[in-house]
């Protein structure tokens, strides 16, 4: 095992929100430590969608972090719970999912997750490997550790009661069945976001209830999504995942406000924070977005990904992978050629744009009266983002 315990609870205690309890965490950790024996460290994803996010990489680098002290993390694939739906959250029925839709997710989703986790150091375990044999006495068994009224203490659960919105028995159940991951991998820790809060507890109690050292549990704050406001979600749109394009990527990031920039600086990045607050905002934001694309493409590309937006977007110069049109002709009509090109929907968004001076050739807007080209090469920002080089009297 790697470094001392202080250093352990310091990196594992780094940007957590809850922590129950650093106590017991002190004690497994100088046991751990004194026996040379790793401890169990649970995560739990239930596979309902296909890719990563960045929001989902607040923990898996925190694992990540983890591993390389030695400890092993459980990873938990829900394809059982994944059925019922996790209510976290949620003010309405979670859709089911089918069984093949679970397994193409769950597989992306190891995948994905294995770019930032040590495989050697992690397990990955299907919860249905405990419940596909489980007999309706043994799982009415279970759902007797735990009561009604501690249940009800869910505050998700009762405002749904209290504004009448549909909660059905089986999402109710569903804490308990994720907590019963915990008893049977006999889990030390298990991490979180803080909308898990209630599950983690849950697995705690259970572990108790069938005479187990109870688990640490330790939330994880959400990232909020690229509006501002929301936790980052595919459901809501304003995530960025990490199998994106590096040009996506690096423009996603760098939308976001100045205020965000620093969280995410924070929660997604090791730079040290001091260091950016030294900085210009906009110098700030292109070493955020560099720093988040070379990890999940190459520093190579990220490089390259900077030098196209501040050409395309700082420096009001034209990236050199320009889209070309050519035409044998001697004269092209701009509407028909950008309405061709798809770079509007309609012909009649490109005579908007015209009349917006929203079309540009060398900074300068073309009029409508200048609609028809004879220029034998021209290059032509359309709105903010997009550029495209047309060639006329190509023989």
């Amino acid at each position: 095992m790697k470094k001392d315990l202080d250093e352990h609870l310091k990196i594992i205690a780094d940007n957590a929100i809850d922590f129950i309890s650093e106590e017991e965490l002190r004690l497994k950790l100088t046991a751990s430590l004194k026996q040379k024996k790793p401890l169990k460290v649970k995560i739990g994803f239930d596979p309902t969608a296909r890719d990563i996010h960045l929001g989902h990489t607040v923990l898996l680098r925190k694992l990540r972090k983890i591993q390389d002290l030695g400890h092993i993390v459980y990873f938990i694939i829900g394809d059982f719970t994944a059925q019922i739906g996790d209510p976290s959250g949620r003010n309405e029925l979670r859709p089911s999912l089918t069984r093949e839709e679970i397994e193409d997710n769950a597989r992306t989703y190891t995948e994905q997750a294995f770019r930032i986790l040590d495989k050697k150091r992690t397990k990955v375990i299907f919860n249905s490997r405990w419940y596909k044999n489980m007999h309706a006495a043994g799982f009415v068994a279970l759902l007797s550790h735990y009561t009604v009224a501690r249940m009800s203490e869910r505050d998700d659960f009762s405002r749904r009661i209290k504004e009448r919105k549909p909660l059905t028995l089986q999402e109710f159940i569903y804490p308990i069945v994720q907590g019963y991951d915990s008893v049977k991998i006999g889990a030390d820790i298990e991490f979180g976001g803080t909308d898990q809060k209630f599950n983690l507890i849950v697995g705690r109690h259970l572990q108790a209830s069938f005479s187990q050292n109870p688990q640490v549990v330790i939330t994880m704050p959400l990232l909020v999504g690229l509006d501002g406001k929301n936790k980052m979600s595919k459901s809501l749109g304003n995530y960025v995942g990490i199998t994106e394009s590096p040009r996506s990527m690096f423009g996603k990031i760098m939308s976001i406000s100045d205020e965000l920039m620093i969280e995410y600086f924070r929660m997604l990045t090791d730079v040290n924070i001091e260091d950016i607050k030294t900085m210009h905002p906009k110098e700030a934001k292109l070493c955020l977005a560099e720093t988040l694309t070379g990890y999940y493409h190459s520093s190579s590309i990220a490089g390259k990904e900077k030098e196209f937006f501040e050409k395309t977007f700082s420096k009001r110069e034209v990236p050199l992978d320009v889209p070309m049109y050519t035409s044998t002709k001697d004269t092209v009509d701009l509407i028909e050629v950008l309405y061709e090109t798809r770079l509007v929907s309609s012909k009649n968004e490109a005579r908007r744009l015209l009349r917006q001076k929203g079309i540009s050739h060398n900074h300068k807007p073309i009029l409508e009266q200048e609609i028809k080209l004879t220029q034998k090469e021209t290059t032509l920002k359309i709105g903010k983002k997009k550029f495209l080089k047309i060639v006329c009297n190509i023989s």
